[in-house]
């Protein structure tokens, strides 16, 4: 799978010389409902380890899926599922369980990661700030996605930014997680954004 940054460069170089394949760790975070199942498995070149359960009335009054009505499973441990970019590289991709009560895993998800794109429902923003106070605090390169539901946004981006208040650095893309070209160009950015922090590092 050809992966390529904005401006056109090659993220791996088509001639390279083969070596073993390194590993690259990714993230897909965000709250409950909001689409990170769907997003691995829309780019994932293997079949997405998945572990769902089926939601039952036990959740009822802990899981908020008024927004999300035809929600019958939830993510209870991780999603799992791989890129190859190139012959150099490999892109693990982890998505995070989205409700409160297994937060506990995520220390564990994030060890080693890359960096991480943060999946936002723009019609409950209010979800999404555990999952950025979470990488803010531990200094992990991140961007933020706002899916579109039904094809479209709810809000524009410069609102949504404003309500989460993400700083100007950080990118915010809109994003369809059904999409694989979205979810493709999702994962540029946040390539890109991890390259550009890790510059700004080397010149001191």
């Amino acid at each position: 799978m050809a992966f390529e940054t904005s401006s056109g460069s090659a993220l791996v170089t088509a001639g390279a010389n083969p070596t073993a394949p390194i590993p690259v760790k990714i993230v897909i975070a965000g709250g409950f409902g909001v689409g990170k199942t769907t997003m691995v498995g829309a780019i994932s070149e293997i079949s997405p380890l998945s572990t769902e359960a089926a939601m039952t009335s036990l959740s009822t009054g802990i899981d908020d899926a008024s927004m999300v009505s035809t929600k019958t499973t939830t993510t209870v441990a991780m999603d799992f599922g791989r890129i190859t970019i190139g012959n150099r590289i490999v892109l693990y991709l982890f998505g995070t369980p989205g409700q409160d009560r297994f937060g506990f895993m995520w220390d564990d998800l994030v060890q080693g990661a890359l960096g991480a794109v943060v999946l936002v429902d723009s019609r409950r923003i209010e979800d999404s700030f555990p999952a950025l106070d979470y990488f803010e605090q531990r200094k992990v390169p991140f961007i933020v996605a706002v899916n579109m539901f039904e094809s479209s946004l709810y809000h524009d981006l410069e609102a949504v930014r404003e309500a989460l208040n993400v700083d100007g650095d950080t990118p915010l893309v809109a994003t369809d997680a059904r999409s694989r070209q979205h979810v493709k160009d999702t994962l540029i950015a946040l390539l890109e954004r991890v390259i550009h922090i890790a510059v700004e590092k080397a010149r001191g």
